[in-house]
C-alpha cells in the first residue's frame, strides 16, 4: 500500500501515529500568570540537545477559550516556563485522565489525585512521585504548518531524580517501566533492555 496523505489513506483509522512509534511521553505541567495549574500528556515530545540539555513537544490543536494552542502552549506563553514530568506504568490511569479537554481553570493534579511538589528553578508544580521531572525555560514556540499545531522548544534548568531509580550511579528505567505512546488508542511500556556498542567504541 502506498498513498500521499493529502489523498486520505482509506482505512478506518489514521495510521501514521502508528507508524511512528512508540514516542515518549511528555506530562507536561504548567502554572498560568492567574496562578492556575494544568498538567497534561504531550506524545509529540522528545529531548533535542545535549549542551545545554533541550526539549521539545508539541501540540495539535487551538481551545476557544485560549488565546493560543491548548491550556498548556498559551500557559507557556503566558509565563516563559513548563515542566516534563516522565510516565511511568503504574500511573498510565492518572495520566489517562488529565488527557481530557476540560475548562482552563481545571487543575488535572486534584482531578487525577496527584500529589504536587514545587519545582527550584521555576515556579511551576511538577507530579511529587514521578520518577523523573525535567524543569525548563521557554526558548520558542513554533508555528507549523496547519491550523492549530505548535512546537515548543525549552532549556532545562533543573532536573529531579526519584532516588529509587537511581542504580549504581545510572538512571535506570526498569524501577519504574516508562509509558510509551503507539498508534490509535495503544500504548506500550519498556521492561527489556539489550545494549549495542558503535562501531567505534572500544573496550
Amino acid at each position: 500500500m502506498f498513498y500521499q496523505p493529502e489523498d486520505g489513506h482509506g482505512l478506518p483509522h489514521n495510521p501514521f501515529n502508528a507508524i511512528v512509534t512508540p514516542r515518549p511521553i511528555g506530562w507536561i505541567s504548567t502554572r498560568g500568570k492567574d496562578g492556575h495549574e494544568n498538567l497534561a500528556p504531550y506524545s509529540f515530545f522528545n529531548a533535542v540537545a545535549y549542551e545545554p540539555p533541550q526539549v521539545m513537544f508539541a501540540s495539535t490543536a487551538d481551545k476557544h477559550d485560549r488565546h493560543i494552542g491548548k491550556d498548556t502552549v498559551a500557559n507557556i506563553d503566558e509565563t516563559g516556563v513548563f515542566c516534563v514530568n516522565i510516565v511511568e506504568y503504574a500511573m498510565r490511569d492518572a495520566m489517562n485522565a488529565t488527557s481530557g479537554s476540560y475548562h482552563a481553570q481545571t487543575d488535572e493534579f486534584d482531578l487525577a489525585g496527584l500529589e504536587r511538589a514545587e519545582c527550584v528553578t521555576i515556579p511551576c508544580s511538577r507530579v511529587a512521585r514521578a520518577p523523573a521531572a525535567l524543569e525548563c525555560r521557554l526558548t520558542q514556540i513554533v508555528n507549523l504548518e496547519g491550523d492549530a499545531n505548535y512546537a515548543v522548544f525549552g532549556t532545562v534548568t533543573g532536573i529531579y531524580l526519584r532516588d529509587d531509580c537511581l542504580v549504581d550511579g545510572r538512571f535506570d528505567v526498569t524501577r519504574f517501566k516508562p509509558l510509551a505512546r503507539l498508534g490509535y488508542r495503544d500504548y506500550a511500556v519498556v521492561e527489556d533492555l539489550f545494549s549495542l556498542k558503535r562501531p567505534d567504541e572500544t573496550g
